[in-house]
């Protein structure tokens, strides 16, 4: 057991740093962990603290650390919850205590709160008026002013005496001092969904939606917590079936919180919630200003709203009664932090609902294999929704041979079949949308003859293109650092034209606006979505019809709702398809998917045209026909052969420093070191590959190596990763490396 606990006093503000290290006493080391809240002699006496982290020694001097008085017995708050959370982090993706606790717990800013002041009248109105005549006499004509409107109404709003009266707060406090007036104050909280419009909330589920509903509570009521796969078709109405979930929830007596991609919180989403639960939810989203984050954090721990939603930070909101947490979309790949530590708000959100007591649904019309991987081998339930809202049906699809347009003489980004289609569109008044599929865009070389893409001979991904600074640049892959020089003419069938994709959404507005020149055209993109309000006027702006076609990147296939769309045009699919990223089917799959399913949610149908130079890709094939179940059965063997997640686990260690030489030491020794480790190991369950170049070698002057590691059981990763930490922390070699660490990374 450990003889010792780092102990935070202060958990409301900036403090997190300051922690006191405390030794347990052998009567308390079977009642002390993680998130424990304990009773300490601090100074002349004692207070409450909370154990952070454990450790078997200190850098101080033992014999004046002072001795644990007891633990705090009763109703365990929140604060203990997260805490223990945040220890769980620590210790499943690397990173320090500290950086854990600043992840999970709502750090307090000094922003100023926000006051409701009013100003009272305290004296009788004879009083009162004779007073006024003093001020009259003495020419005070601001006392005068304030005290002649508070006769008339003996309250009065703060801002309006500032305001429409002219009167200083100086003056109002000198009025008060003199026990003319009292300063009523009232501390309000920000609230970012409070201006919203009320609407009357009607809906019925149907008897596919209402069947989901049942099994998930009367497992919830029978006490099942295992968490719950909701797959279900573009649609097909998943929304209306978490609200029904919170609904009962609620009505239990609990709270919930609503993961959902940033990129898909928008207003037409929070709108749905707030029609049926009104000012009983708030929202998180990277707009608001830390003190308004702040704000919505202590109204839920003062149990002022019963659900939250946002992007992955809302999982770690302090509600003392949380009974559900719903992860929507949840094979998006922005539910994992790219900061220390890298968490999966997925897993997470499944050890949080653990420790709450809660239960968890994760839905997506295209569920990531991991979680699908977990349904089929019973660590999670499954239930599915097969058909849309209304029994509309899927959009019709067509796949179009970039190869064969080539050929046929068309270089246009735009297929001869999308040209037609979009024509047509044009005349009956419906509307477009063009999805470029820009993920990874910079990175492979293919041909636009055959549709060959050179790729890696050891680790079957794409390799990069890297510019240099002589010559032709070069090819490299990102996981072995394997190295050639790119081809002048195509290895597969000779063809001349062989090369980096270049197109981005301004080249397809322009090419649109000269085909379609009376067309009304929006782009939607990072460089027009700059400002508060821009992602939110495109939206509506195209939601109220006041633009035919819409081009965008993957921002515009993200949940939405637009019942006059009836064709989805998707540019270069294959792009996705060609990132040096296991992922890559996955994503393409997922993302061909989602544009698909934004046709035809209205009264009319849809059709949707994918433009490839792989039409037989088995993740083409099966998004167009929609079939999910074809595709995970291809990319499960896939990953089972190749042994990646999730099938097996993969561990990337980063090794960064400011000097080239240092960063590949380091990297060089600590895989040594790994290495040794896995021989001692009696049956060898652990593969390194590396160390290499990072996918970007050099980032602001930090050169950066990375090693792989493959294991099929997490925890021996996990003991990898407390190896390293361990050899590292005294090894002279490392005095200027950092590590991090990057378990089954969502990129890579």
């Amino acid at each position: 057991m450990a003889e010792f606990a780092n102990i935070i006093v202060d958990i409301s503000n900036e403090k997190l740093d300051k922690t006191f290290v405390y030794r347990i006493p052998q009567a308390l080391s079977s009642k002390i962990s993680v998130g424990v809240r304990v009773r300490i002699p601090f100074g002349s006496r004692k207070i409450t603290g909370y154990v952070v982290e454990l450790k078997d020694e200190t850098e101080y001097d033992v014999s004046r650390i002072k001795e644990i008085a007891g633990v705090v017995t009763g109703s365990v708050p929140i604060e203990s919850q997260l805490i223990a959370l945040a220890g769980w982090m620590r210790r499943n993706y690397g990173g320090t205590m500290n950086q854990a606790l600043k992840t999970v717990i709502p750090v307090k800013e000094k922003k100023k709160a926000v006051e409701k002041k009013t100003v009272c009248l305290m004296l009788q109105p004879a009083e009162a008026k004779s007073q006024l005549a003093e001020y009259i006499r003495k020419h005070n004509t601001a006392r005068a002013r304030l005290l002649e409107a508070l006769i008339a109404q003996r309250e009065l709003a703060w801002e309006l005496i500032t305001g429409r009266l002219n009167v200083s707060g100086s003056v109002i406090s000198a009025l008060e001092s003199a026990g003319v007036v009292k300063v009523l104050r009232e501390t309000r909280f920000r609230n970012p969904v409070g201006q919203m419009e009320k609407k009357e909330y009607r809906l019925r589920l149907n008897e596919g939606q209402q069947r989901v509903v049942d099994a998930v509570l009367h497992d919830y009521d029978a006490g099942g917590r295992k968490p719950w796969l909701l797959k279900g078709v573009t649609g097909s109405g998943k929304t209306e079936v978490y609200m029904e979930l919170i609904a009962q929830i609620i009505a239990r007596g609990k709270q919930a919180i609503v993961l959902i991609p940033e990129i898909a919180l928008t207003y037409q989403t929070v709108m749905r919630f707030y029609n049926r639960f009104f000012d009983r939810v708030s929202i998180l989203n990277s707009r608001l200003s830390a003190g308004e984050r702040y704000d919505q954090f202590l109204r839920a721990k003062n149990g002022e709203i019963d659900i939250m939603i946002g992007p992955r930070s809302a999982l770690f909101t302090p509600f003392p009664r949380l009974g559900l947490i719903i992860i929507d979309e949840e094979h998006e790949n922005s539910y994992k932090s790219g900061n220390v530590p890298r968490y999966h708000a997925r897993e997470t959100g499944v050890e949080r609902a653990r420790m709450a007591g809660a239960g968890i649904v994760l839905g997506s019309a295209t569920p990531s294999l991991e979680s699908y991987y977990r349904a089929e081998n019973g660590e999670y339930h499954m239930a599915e929704l097969t058909g849309r809202v209304r029994e509309k049906p899927l959009p019709a699809c067509t796949v179009v041979d970039l190869r064969e347009e080539l050929k046929e003489g068309n270089r246009s980004i735009l297929s001869r079949r999308l040209t037609e289609l979009m024509e047509e569109r044009l005349r009956k008044g419906t509307q477009t949308m063009l999805f470029l599929n820009r993920r990874g865009m910079a990175g492979f070389v293919s041909c636009r003859a055959c549709g060959h893409v050179i790729k890696c001979p050891h680790c079957d991904v794409s390799l990069a293109w890297h510019d240099a600074v002589e010559g032709r640049g070069r090819l490299v892959c990102h996981y072995c650092g394997h190295e050639e020089a790119p081809a002048a003419v195509c290895p597969a069938c000779g063809s001349k034209y062989i090369g980096a994709f270049k197109a981005g959404t301004q080249k397809i507005e322009q090419v649109v606006k000269a085909r379609f020149p009376r067309a009304r055209v929006l782009r939607m993109d990072f460089d027009t979505t700059r400002s508060k309000e821009s992602y939110e006027q495109i939206l509506s702006a195209f939601a109220n019809r006041e633009a035919d076609i819409l081009i965008g990147t993957q921002m515009i296939v993200k949940g939405h709702d637009f019942p006059y769309v009836t064709l989805v045009g998707v540019l270069a699919a294959d792009l996705s398809l060609n990132v040096s990223d296991f992922h890559a089917a996955e994503r393409t799959f997922q993302l061909l998917t989602q544009a698909a399913g934004r046709a035809g949610r209205g009264e009319f149908p849809g059709e949707v045209v994918i433009q490839t130079y792989h039409p037989g890709h088995y993740s083409i094939v099966t998004a167009a026909a929609q079939d999910y179940g074809a595709f995970y059965e291809r990319e499960i063997e896939y990953r089972r052969m190749l042994l990646y997640p999730p099938v097996w686990n993969l561990l990337v260690i980063l090794c960064a420093s400011e000097r080239e030489e240092a960063a590949g030491r380091g990297a060089a020794l600590l895989a040594a070191e790994i290495n040794a480790y896995a021989d001692r190991q009696a049956d060898r369950k652990l593969y390194l590959i590396g160390p290499a170049d990072a996918a970007v070698a050099k980032v602001k002057d930090i050169y950066k190596k990375v090693i792989y590691m493959k294991a099929r059981d997490y925890q021996t990763l996990v003991a990898v990763k407390d190896l390293a930490e361990h050899y590292v922390r005294d090894n002279r070699d490392y005095r200027d490396v950092a590590l991090q660490f990057d378990f089954n990374p969502a990129d890579g």
